[in-house]
């Protein structure tokens, strides 16, 4: 059972902190800050589904080495706010389709038909600038996007084309994301994500049959992601 009083985006564990530090060193616009942490998380970090699901540390996330788009989120998180950037996690409903292909079959069904999704918020010049784009590393994001190609799907395997087009990088415009398209309830702004999951809104809360197909499944599942990977 997780502590409803835990804190996920643990921004002052030295592990958090430091590697924040480390990403910044020699940057002094906020562009240039959160670009390099935006690449961090991006790439550093591969897209994949932690046995835990959502509550991760962002410390532990670090150690990890990857993380779906909840966990990479509250680590985007905890790095802006470990070195003063103004940041803030935003949490929506998302249709389960944008998993599909990646989870199949008995996975699939046991899913909601809605799922706890977030994105991280920057606020650059009184303005909170939405970004999304650090969800998928580029290796996989290119792999996904071959294979909605081959279905001929619009929304799947992490990714959903909008009709603006599907990029990775980062962008301060709100032009281009790789999830909003499929984004289908807003559940608003938090400063920690536990707050979000301790909340009626959250979804993804499995009993413990489905948490235990889940962690009986998702090492198939990582597999396929890292197949995907390989793809482009």
């Amino acid at each position: 059972m997780k502590s409803k009083n835990m804190i996920l985006a643990d921004f002052n564990h030295p592990t958090v902190k430091n590697k924040a530090n480390e990403l910044i060193q020699g940057h002094s616009s906020l562009y240039d800050m959160v670009n390099a942490i935006f690449h961090y998380v991006r790439d550093n970090i591969k897209f994949a589904f932690p046995k835990e699901g959502d509550f991760v540390k962002a410390s532990k996330t670090i150690n990890y080495g990857y993380g779906q788009c909840n966990t990479k989120t509250t680590l985007f998180l905890a790095l802006c706010k470990a070195v003063g950037i103004s940041a803030r996690i935003h949490f929506s409903l998302i249709q389960k389709e944008i998993q599909k292909g990646l989870f199949t079959s008995l996975a699939f069904w046991l899913m909601p038909k809605e799922l706890s999704h977030s994105w991280i918020e920057i606020e650059v010049k009184g303005k909170w600038i939405k970004i999304d784009s650090y969800i998928n590393d580029a290796q996989f994001y290119k792999g996904a996007k071959n294979k909605l190609e081959e279905k001929g799907w619009t929304v799947g395997y992490s990714v959903a084309r909008s009709k603006n087009g599907s990029n990775i990088d980062l962008d301060f415009d709100n032009k281009k994301f790789i999830q909003m398209d499929a984004v289908t309830e807003d559940h608003g702004i938090y400063d920690e994500p536990m707050d979000y999951y301790n909340s009626s809104k959250y979804k993804n809360r499995p009993n413990k049959i489905k948490l235990f197909v889940y962690r009986l499944l998702v090492r198939s599942i990582n597999k396929k992601v890292e197949e995907i990977r390989y793809l482009c």
